[in-house]
């Protein structure tokens, strides 16, 4: 490199060079001329640029302590010499969208030199006060890197304006003198001019936010956005947290650089959909961040102004535009609504405006709007406000036909959902059911039409007009169950016994179109329609009973006609007709009457069990939805209500224990989970049972202790090793502990007559391994198999011990053992994101509003 004048020749050089860069001893880097001649031989060379700045990025990114001074020399020469190649005041935006493919991709490996230098190593750097204005000089590189319109480029620079913020944040979060000394605030200092810089380009370059359904499509045309863009989302995550700690840092400067740009656009001298988008994203990002008289006067002003300028649009896309930023911002502000009744009151009027609006993404983002807003400040709409003659949920119901007279019916459910979290913070018993009375007004009004046609001539419910109603007005209600929770007893209880009319009805109706026409007549609409209701009803019932707070009443009031309605229609169908939500309304009711219903559960085993177990253990992925939905059931059952097995003919108990064998097989990892966690919990529940419990162990004990192993030595099953460990500890140690007082064999067919059930499960178990495992050595078995008894009290020890095995079984046959640490794996991840989640939670603003727990607010 140092006397070769072959250009071909050199720069393959430094491509090699770049390759082996990190294999080459430290040594030969930092204590040669090699970093000097990269510098200053080619550096500045525009056919040996690129590939020049890719080797000094690969030494910036070694982290090796003792080499500071090397690093710093690299540091302010390459900037020196980077200088002579791209004055400081070139605009490289522009630079960029003119330049060619090479000069491109220069400012692309700029940018990672720069960020991994300074990420690396900025430390090191600021300890050096002649490297300070070195530093400017590279942060205001990337401030103009970071105005380069091309989101690679832009996402290197995020991720490093992210870092540094978080670090200057996080070095004296509450801007205390006393929190870190002075060193903490002469940092700030240092960077405080180009932060300014930062926070412009983040409020101007601001991505989309999910919650905006409004958006500029390439031709210029304002539509609904229907998919996500998931690189989106996450760009804006990243910049809204980044923009939440410039907040912190210098809340003054956001606010004003946010005024600004708002006067730009009220008085025209910076009108531009893109630029207002950006701002009113940037403006809703920060919510939390700014102390709650900072925000008070910011958004009094700010929401005065947009108010103003979405009532002198002209035209549908021009004011939904505006109407989309306005919502957003306000659904974003949480805390500044509740503290300001009048500002509320005035939001959600405007939101029922924009409700009439014809364009869809408006519609769609007022109703998405109005039910955070409800969701968050509830009990301010049903007490009596200040100048207020009736609490404000009243004037809705007042109004509500003419609120959603333009609504879809998604958009009615929507609001619906809305109105049922307001009417759920009334706290006076009377007063609620009167809300609830009127609220459903309007879908009873049509509920109890249908009803008197159908109970004058029942083919009233095979017209499609009616199948369409009688569904909307049945998802009315789940949303407003789910609002309401179990006060919501009071509208369920009007409508219930018609609705499992309905239920059979159409049930039979399904039944005599697939007799005619065979299982080609459920693609039909209008069959597709009824099962649509039928499952909407399940859901009702699923999600109310979930919120209710009185088993009894679900126990006495709701559950006999259900059965009587739902069991014996599921077990005639034809398999393809079985609603799965069946089986999960099942689950939900035995989990929330728990022991109450151990009566019930043989009649609902009759009707369900064998017939759905035909269904699904034909293979691991047919009928999925009742997969997951029947072991929830079998869960349910074996966690609330475990003597009800007891109640079972002895011929559909082994078909339970057949079913959970083939859970934990399962492929499906949430069914083998569930599998795992019903043998378990039959083990535990199963022990102390005296009598019983002897019977279980000689007919089950042996065939489980066999179908486990066979699943812990299949390692695609190794993500659940604790659970299998936890099992076979439980399993060994009732051997070893004597509590299996009977034979687990035939001491008939066993020669020895000294054999216990410990020396039996242990010679078994060898066998079974050695059969299972030729290649293994005996005493690799034997060792294994001793471990089995000796760890049993010890479940990480045993799971460690079950891994080794695993590992030498890989080992022989030449397999890869990474995912035996699966599990732990997918723990550190865990962790990980609950560490990062805590130090969210500390910064006020990272967390959405909406994404806080309740009690935060």
């Amino acid at each position: 490199m140092e006397n070769s004048q072959n250009v071909d020749l050199i720069s393959s050089t430094l491509e090699t060079l770049l390759k082996f860069l990190n294999w080459i001893p430290l040594g030969y880097v930092f204590e040669t001329k090699l970093v000097s001649t990269l510098v200053y031989k080619f550096f500045d060379v525009p056919v040996f640029r690129n590939v020049t700045l890719s080797c000094l990025t690969e030494i910036a990114g070694i982290e090796a302590s003792q080499y500071g001074d090397q690093f710093g020399l690299l540091f302010s020469s390459s900037m020196a010499q980077l200088k002579q190649i791209l004055p400081l005041s070139t605009d490289l935006k522009e630079a960029y969208k003119e330049g060619r493919d090479d000069e491109q991709t220069f400012i692309q490996n700029l940018s990672l030199f720069l960020c991994t230098i300074m990420r690396n190593h900025w430390k090191l750097l600021e300890e050096k006060a002649d490297q300070h204005g070195v530093i400017l000089e590279a942060l205001h590189f990337l401030v103009l890197i970071s105005e380069v319109e091309e989101t690679e480029i832009f996402k290197i620079c995020l991720e490093f304006w992210n870092i540094l913020t978080a670090d200057l944040y996080h070095e004296n979060p509450f801007n205390s003198p006393l929190a870190t000394g002075n060193q903490g605030l002469l940092r700030r200092q240092l960077y405080t001019p180009v932060l300014s810089k930062v926070r412009l380009v983040m409020i101007s370059r601001m991505a989309k936010p999910e919650e905006v359904l409004v958006v500029e499509n390439e031709q210029g045309e304002v539509v609904r956005e229907f998919m996500k863009d998931t690189d989106a989302i996450n760009m804006y995550k990243s910049m809204r947290e980044t923009l939440v700690y410039l907040t912190h840092l210098d809340s003054g400067d956001t606010v004003r650089i946010m005024r600004g740009k708002l006067e730009n656009q009220v008085n025209g001298l910076e009108r531009s959909w893109k630029t207002l988008n950006s701002l009113c994203w940037a403006i809703g990002s920060i919510s939390g961040a700014l102390h709650e008289e900072d925000e008070k006067r910011f958004l009094v002003v700010l929401i005065k102004d947009l108010l103003g300028l979405c009532d002198r649009q002209q035209g549908k896309n021009n004011k939904a535009i505006v109407a989309s930023n306005i919502m957003y911002i306000m659904g974003q502000y949480p805390r500044f609504l509740r503290a300001h009744w009048k500002f509320l009151k005035t939001v959600v009027d405007k939101l029922f405006e924009f409700m009439h609006e014809s364009h869809e993404g408006v519609q769609d983002m007022a109703c998405d709007t109005f039910i955070k807003i409800a969701q968050k400040i509830r009990r301010h709409f049903v007490i009596l406000q200040l100048g207020e003659v009736v609490p404000f949920v009243e004037t809705v119901l007042n109004n509500v036909s003419r609120i959603i007279c333009d609504l879809e019916p998604q958009q009615v459910h929507t609001f619906y959902e809305a109105v049922g979290y307001m009417i759920s913070a009334q706290t006076d018993g009377m007063a609620r059911e009167r809300l609830i009375e009127k609220y459903m007004y309007l879908p009873n009004q049509v509920w109890d039409g249908i009803i008197g046609l159908a109970t004058k001539n029942v083919d009233v419910l095979k017209d499609p007009e009616t199948i369409r109603q009688l569904s909307n007005i049945l998802k009315t209600n789940v949303r407003g169950a789910k609002a309401v929770g179990h006060p919501f007893v009071v509208q369920l209880g009007r409508i219930y016994l018609d609705m499992l009319n309905i239920y059979k009805v159409l049930s039979e109706n399904i039944s005599a179109a697939v007799l005619v026409n065979g299982d080609v007549a459920m693609s039909q609409p209008l069959m597709r329609g009824m099962r649509g209701i039928k499952k909407e009803t399940l859901r009702l019932i699923t999600t109310w009973v979930e919120r209710s707070s009185d088993a009894r009443m679900i126990r006495e009031s709701f559950v006999p006609p259900l059965l009587e309605a739902v069991l014996l229609n599921y077990k005639k169908d034809v398999p393809a007709a079985r609603e799965p939500e069946v089986l999960s309304t099942m689950a939900m009711i035995i989990t929330k009457i728990e022991s109450n219903i151990t009566d019930e559960i043989p009649q609902i085993f009759d009707a369900v069990f064998e017939c759905t177990l035909d269904m699904i253990n034909k293979d691991f992925s047919e009928f999925p939805d009742h997969r997951t939905n029947f072991f929830e059931m079998l869960k349910a059952v074996t966690s609330n209500c475990f003597p009800a097995f007891l109640l079972l003919p002895p011929e559909q108990f082994k078909l339970v224990m057949d079913a959970v064998v083939w859970a934990f097989k399962h492929t499906m990892r949430n069914v083998a989970d569930m599998g795992l966690q019903i043998l378990h919990m039959m083990l535990l529940n199963v022990e102390d049972m005296g009598e019983v419990a002897q019977s279980f162990y000689q007919a089950y004990y042996m065939s489980t202790m066999q179908h486990v192993l066979s699943v812990v030595t299949d390692t695609s099953h190794a993500a659940r090793m604790t659970m299998h460990a936890t099992i076979l500890c439980h399993m060994f140690q009732l051997v070893e502990n004597s509590k299996i007082t009977g034979l687990l064999f035939d001491p008939a067919r066993v020669g020895d007559p000294s054999m216990t059930n410990q020396s039996f499960i242990h010679q078994s178990v060898q066998e079974l391994l050695k059969k299972a495992f030729p290649h293994l050595q005996d005493v690799q078995v034997q060792v294994f198999v001793q471990g089995l008894f000796s760890l049993n009290t010890n479940i990480p020890a045993f799971k460690e011990h079950l891994r080794d095995f695993l590992v030498q079984i890989k080992e022989i046959s030449g397999e890869d053992t990474a995912d035996l640490f699966l599990e732990e794996r997918e723990q550190q991840l865990r962790e990980a994101s609950d560490r990062k989640r805590q130090m969210q939670m500390a910064v006020p603003g990272i967390i959405n509003p909406h994404d806080m727990p309740e009690e935060m607010h």
